[in-house]
């Protein structure tokens, strides 16, 4: 990148940060669950929306999560460990619960959004985006409508999932950090090179998120172990959270209000049946597999992957669950998406 590049992205970078920290400060004034990622995800999103253009270097982007990775994969203990033997279950539903919300949202996109078949199909799917905007893009599908129904839906998830989860009696705290003993720096920088180095291996075979699940492997492994006990700082985990959010956000910059109009409607739709049929699918697995509905839920929530990994480890959800049941969604999307598409007649 040369230097003009580099300044503007980094100017870029900066703008969107101050929004992002604005609206986690009005996050934190209004008593809003989550406010270090719901405020800078409503902030950044208002500011693209009225047509200031925001973005994070791609740079800070990856540092983020590989420290959100830590700290998710500072939650693994033997519990999580024992419930992965119990795991497959969960997968099996998560199958049939995708192929419920594609077929669902399709035909509700057709006849009352007036999409096509095809894009239909691809608006409706929950998650895998730059997968789905790919397909779009090769098959002559609606691009602009496609992103803009899956980034409301997104932004949804984001904001839905907390008040929820408060609806369901779980405990949302405000605080985002984890407690307990400081990890020591020196064991923090061997887990953070260790993370990088197999987020890289993941990034060649072509793994989703490879530099979160990188870090999240590694840290879970070194607390299973306890080769690498302790959690990480507030000035590591706060702004990592602000980052997320304000990424989250950036989906709406330089989006015209006519392209938002065009998705807000079909984007609120789609999530209403995501949300719908995950919370009915949660039922059964939360029975069989002893956890609370509320946990579930969010593991099969169809938002962000990242996001939701991050949401769940602040919801006190068993973080191996969560990730495990989103990479599982999207690869189980890889294969669903190619499959109903091949089903719709040109």
């Amino acid at each position: 990148m040369n230097a003009p590049a580099l300044f503007a992205a980094s100017k870029e970078t900066l703008v969107t940060l101050v929004i992002g920290a604005v609206g986690a400060a009005l996050g934190w004034a209004l008593n809003a669950p989550v406010f270090m990622l719901l405020g800078p995800a409503v902030a950044v999103s208002v500011a693209g929306l009225s047509g200031l253009r925001c973005g994070i270097d791609v740079r800070l982007r990856d540092a983020c999560f590989v420290i959100l990775g830590i700290a998710v994969g500072a939650g693994f203990d033997n519990d999580a460990l024992g419930a992965m033997l119990r795991w497959p279950v969960a997968f099996l539903f998560m199958a049939v619960v995708l192929w419920a919300i594609m077929f669902i949202c399709q035909v509700m996109l057709v006849r009352f959004f007036a999409f096509d078949a095809r894009s239909a199909i691809l608006a409706s799917a929950p998650g895998h985006l730059s997968f789905v905007i790919a397909i779009a893009a090769d098959t002559g599908g609606d691009v602009v409508r496609i992103s803009m129904t899956q980034s409301v839906r997104l932004l949804s998830l984001t904001l839905v999932v907390p008040f929820v989860a408060l609806a369901m009696g779980i405990e949302v705290s405000s605080n985002v950090a984890p407690q307990g003993v400081l990890m020591q720096v020196p064991v923090l920088g061997a887990v953070v090179i260790a993370a990088v180095a197999l987020g890289l291996v993941f990034q060649r075979l072509k793994v989703p998120a490879p530099l979160l699940l990188g870090a999240m492997v590694v840290s879970g492994i070194g607390h299973l172990t306890n080769l690498a006990p302790g959690v990480l700082p507030e000035w590591l985990i706060l702004p990592a959270f602000l980052v997320l959010g304000a990424l989250i956000g950036t989906r709406f910059s330089g989006v015209t209000l006519a392209h938002l109009m065009r998705g807000l409607a079909a984007g609120v739709a789609i999530t209403g049946v995501a949300v719908g049929c995950a919370g009915l699918a949660s039922m059964p697995v939360a029975w069989a597999l002893g956890m609370p509905v509320a946990h579930v839920l969010v593991a099969f929530a169809p938002g962000g992957l990242e996001t939701m990994i991050a949401m769940g480890a602040v919801l006190g959800v068993v973080p191996g669950f969560v990730a495990a049941c989103h990479v599982a969604r999207l690869m189980v999307l890889t294969v669903l998406v190619p499959a109903m598409l091949g089903r719709v007649r040109d």
